[in-house]
Parts: structure tokens; C-alpha cells; sequence
């Protein structure tokens, strides 16, 4: 008799399936996650295009340095500013750029100061461009037009020469692309729009002029928001943004620097100096104007991405899912084009991955309307066109912008700060007791090589300008014993008396380059018997 044991054993058993090999359980994790290998292979093309030569191209600005020495300032002395902090930005952003200051001191210290310390700015570059891409899937954009948008914010011949530069622009930029990734969040959980009302404020905090584009991510957060707890959304969002921003007013207020007055700085006078500094600009589209040599210096990189961004901009506030990020970009636009304004340089970073979402939109927008029964009907190939009007635009896109992004991975703009630098380390060994003056793209270098920070190395503008220096200057120019005489100085606009007698009354010790790219080296003549113009030298460092 057969045991129901030996019955059971003899059923044959469910074959079960063989284990994937490694290179299958790849495929397998790679198929479920499309999205996370398509931001992964794209976003190393654009680290690797923008880090490529990015110490050499484009040339250190004193913007540059201004921001590193007063990130040195926070770690070295604990205040806000190498010199008095007098409220032109608020400070978020150099102190993201102190908490970075690690990632430069892993590497060789041969380069100048700022062009050494542009290395920080390929993380955040990378973290701006996944930040695109997931805002245009947040918007619903399929996977295409999602990595359009992120090829066209990261490797736009303007974004990998501007991106590169250490602005507090490019440090506001992933701040408020993240508040739209917590806005439109499919979850419309309440605590990711309070994150969006944190990430707007430091946004905010650290270029304050983004405050333009908060009005289109409230609507951004209208549209994420579930309209029976829509109310608790907006009001999260607005505590914690509130709040947040608020602590720069207090902070201004509690040290008594709020409001105008004699002998100090203060915020509203810091506010009303922005303001006024557009004076004679011009508008954008006055030939010849400050603000028009700024948009001729913008399309000399690149004029796809914004004629390209202003006309997708104008499509793209009529396609409802798009008109969040249309509304961001046409509000940073109008801004830019109104008369007699200050637009710095800068500035086209913020407006840059708006652009380039606005673009990817009416892309795909227009992708939809070739594959529906609507075109098909009086255009029987309409896909065929669409692919070959595509083929058509990227060979016409791709030339320039190789021949621009080849131009920033191999030009070398800063060697006359590296020979300047070095020629200083040489010459100069007597650091404690020498004042020498130079621009802020010069300042960090000057510090690193023991000169006495502010009063030993001084940043051009405060010779005249700031009264805790300009009192340590008894003797006016005869007090100094150097100026590194760079453009940024010999074209600044302020006309400085006692720099420019400095200047006048010295003789040229070193020499490096030329045209706007030369640096002098000068050696104050305390006799006043040397005119600065009748004893330049050529050639090189001497």
C-alpha cells in the first residue's frame, strides 16, 4: 500500500524559474527605472562639457571674487563680509559657497584662488539640471521632452560659459526649481508645499531678485494643490516662506541698519542703491545702451536658447499645463526689458531654466498636435514631417553650439592672474607690512598668501569708499605700495581719486598679456616724482 507520503513526493513539482544572471538583473533594474538612467547618462554629458577647462574660460570676474572673500570671511572671521557688510545681497548665498569650500581645497593649489574654488559649481549644476528635468515630468511632459529640456539648460553655449562662474544666480536656481518640484508634486501632500514655501525663501535668500518668479509658482501651487485643502496649502506656503525671508528684515533690524542713517549701512539704503543703479542704461532693445551691450553679450553665446525661449515663452502661456513655468520666464523677461533698469550679466541665469522648459513644452506641445487626427487629416504624412522638421532644427542647433561649447572648453582666459599671482609669491616676500591693491578676483589669492586681510590686501573700491579704510590712509595714495592694475580697475566707472593717483604716481614691475586682458603690476613712488604713463614696460613679468 503506497503511504500518501510517497504519493506526494512522487507528484512532480512546478518547475521554478531559472535566476536571472548579473547582466539580466541589470537590465531588469535599468528597464524599471528609465528616468533615473536617463537623468544619470545626460546629466555626466553635461558635467563633463561644463568641467572641462572651466578654471580657464571665461575670465575670473570681481563678482567671483567678491563672493569667495566674503565666504572666506564667514569661515576666517565669522562675519558676513570681508569688509563691512552693507546689505547688497543677502548672505544665503555665500554661505552655501563656504559650506562647498571643501570640495577646492581637494585639489591643486597652483591656480588662482577663483579659478580653483569653479569646481563647486559642477555639483550644483548637476543638481540644477535633474531639478529641470523633474519639473518638466511634474508638468507633464513625457520622457523626450523632459531630456530636451535638460540638454538645452545644460549645454546651451551661454549656460556652460555662464553656469561655470561662481553667481549667486546659479546658487538661487535649484532653490526655486526645487519649490516647483514640491508644488506639483502628484502627492499634494501639505508638507511638500510648506518644502516649496522653504526651498522659495532660499531661493530668495541667496539672489533676491528671484523673488520675480514666487507669483508663478503660487500658481504652480494653485494647480498642485487638492482643492478641499487648498486653502492649508497656500497658507503653509506662505508661513514658511514668510518667516523664513523674515529673518533678514529682523536681522537688519536688530542691528539697527534697517532704515538710513549717518555712519552706518543699512538695508533700505542698500535697496534704494539697486534701484538707482540702472541711471542711463538704456533699455534692452537702444542700440548702443549699457542694457544693450548686455543682450549683444548674451547672444554672442548663444542666440538660440533665447530667441528660441522669448518666442516658446509667448506659445507656451496659452497651453494650460505650461503656463506656470511661462508665466516664471515672462515675468523675469518684462523685468529684464524695462527701461532704464540694471541687468547685470548674470541676470539670464534665472530666466535660463525657465527657457528651457518653455522650449521643451511647446516642443512636445506641438509633437501632440503632428500625431493627432486633426493633422493627419489635411497632412497625411505628419509624423514624417515632424521627424524631418526635427532633424532639420538639431542639425542646425548642433553646429553653433559645438563650435561654442568647444570655444569654453579650450580658450585660456586667466593666465595673466595665474603669471600675476606667481610673480607676487616671488617678489614679494614681505607680506606683513606691504598694502597693495587689487580687484576681488585677486583679493583671495593675495589673502592665501599671507597678506594682512582688508588693511594689507584691499579691494580696489574701499580705498576711497569705505571709511574704515580710507582713515588707516592718512597719506592718501603714499600710504600704498602696490596696486594690481587689472580692467576691472583701470575701466571702473566710479573714477576713484586716491587709486587712480596710485596709479598715476608708480612704476611698472611686472607686466602679463594684453588688450582687456593685461595686468600690471605697480609699484607705488612715494617721491610723487613717477607718472604711471610715462614708465610702462613690456613684456613679461620682470
Amino acid at each position: 500500500m503506497t503511504s500518501v507520503v510517497e504519493v506526494v513526493t512522487a507528484q512532480p513539482s512546478a518547475e521554478e524559474p531559472a535566476a536571472p544572471s548579473p547582466r539580466g538583473r541589470i537590465a531588469l533594474w535599468a528597464a524599471a527605472r528609465p528616468d533615473l538612467i536617463l537623468i544619470t547618462a545626460l546629466v555626466l554629458v553635461v558635467v563633463a562639457v561644463q568641467g572641462v577647462n572651466i578654471a580657464n574660460f571665461p575670465t575670473v570676474s570681481d563678482d567671483e571674487g567678491t563672493y569667495l572673500a566674503q565666504a572666506w570671511a564667514i569661515q576666517h572671521e565669522g562675519a558676513l563680509a570681508h569688509y563691512s557688510y552693507w546689505y547688497d545681497h543677502p548672505p544665503l548665498g555665500w554661505l552655501q559657497i563656504a559650506m562647498l569650500s571643501w570640495i577646492p581645497a581637494l585639489f591643486d593649489h597652483g591656480a588662482n584662488v577663483v579659478m580653483q574654488a569653479r569646481i563647486i559649481m559642477l555639483p550644483v549644476t548637476a543638481i540644477s539640471s535633474v531639478l529641470v528635468y523633474l519639473v518638466a515630468r511634474r508638468i507633464d511632459l513625457p520622457r523626450w521632452a523632459a531630456a530636451l529640456a535638460l540638454v538645452v539648460f545644460g549645454l546651451s553655449p551661454l549656460s556652460v560659459t555662464m553656469q561655470r562662474e561662481i553667481y549667486l544666480d546659479n546658487f538661487a536656481v535649484p532653490w526655486i526649481l526645487a519649490a516647483f518640484v514640491f508644488a506639483l508634486s502628484a502627492r499634494r501632500h501639505l508638507w511638500h508645499h510648506i518644502a516649496a514655501g522653504v526651498c522659495a525663501g532660499i531661493a530668495v535668500l541667496s539672489k533676491e531678485t528671484m523673488v520675480i518668479a514666487v507669483p508663478a509658482l503660487i500658481m504652480a501651487l494653485w494647480r498642485g494643490s487638492d482643492r478641499s485643502t487648498r486653502i492649508f496649502s497656500m497658507v503653509g506656503f506662505a508661513m514658511s516662506f514668510l518667516l523664513l525671508d523674515f529673518q533678514y528684515l529682523l536681522y537688519a533690524l536688530l542691528k539697527g541698519e534697517l532704515l538710513p542713517g549717518v555712519g552706518h549701512n543699512s538695508l533700505i539704503g542698500a535697496l534704494q542703491f539697486q534701484l538707482s543703479r540702472g541711471g542711463n542704461s538704456g533699455w534692452l532693445l537702444q542700440t548702443g545702451s549699457v542694457t544693450n551691450l548686455t543682450l549683444h553679450w548674451w547672444l554672442v553665446r548663444d542666440p538660440v536658447i533665447l530667441i528660441a525661449g522669448v518666442g516658446a515663452t509667448i506659445v507656451a502661456l496659452f497651453v494650460r499645463r505650461l503656463r506656470q513655468v511661462a508665466v516664471a520666464s515672462a515675468l523675469l523677461v518684462l523685468v529684464a526689458a524695462r527701461p532704464g533698469g540694471y541687468l547685470p550679466a548674470m541676470y539670464v541665469l534665472q530666466v535660463l531654466p525657465f527657457f528651457a522648459l518653455c522650449i521643451a513644452g511647446v516642443a512636445d506641445a506641438a509633437a501632440r498636435q503632428f500625431q493627432s487626427g486633426r493633422v493627419s487629416r489635411w497632412l497625411p504624412q505628419s509624423r514624417n514631417v515632424l521627424a524631418f522638421g526635427a532633424v532639420i532644427l538639431a542639425g542646425l542647433v548642433a553646429p553653433h553650439w559645438e563650435t561654442g561649447d568647444e570655444t569654453a572648453d579650450t580658450a585660456y582666459s586667466n593666465q595673466e592672474y595665474v603669471q600675476a599671482s606667481a610673480w607676487i609669491r616671488a617678489h614679494i616676500p614681505d607680506r606683513t607690512g606691504v598694502r597693495i591693491v587689487a580687484d576681488d578676483a585677486m583679493w583671495p589669492d593675495l589673502v592665501a598668501q599671507g597678506f594682512k586681510p582688508g588693511l594689507g590686501a584691499i579691494w580696489f573700491y574701499k580705498v576711497d569708499l569705505d571709511p574704515a579704510v580710507t582713515k588707516t590712509l592718512p597719506h592718501g595714495w603714499k600710504d600704498l605700495d602696490y596696486v594690481v592694475s587689472s580692467s576691472i580697475i583701470r575701466e571702473d566707472p566710479n573714477g576713484l581719486p586716491t587709486v587712480r593717483a596710485a596709479m598715476e604716481h608708480s612704476v611698472v614691475v611686472a607686466h602679463f598679456g594684453t588688450g582687456t586682458q593685461e595686468i600690471d603690476i605697480l609699484r607705488v613712488d612715494k617721491t610723487g616724482q613717477t607718472n604711471h604713463a610715462a614708465n610702462t614696460t613690456n613684456g613679461g613679468g620682470q
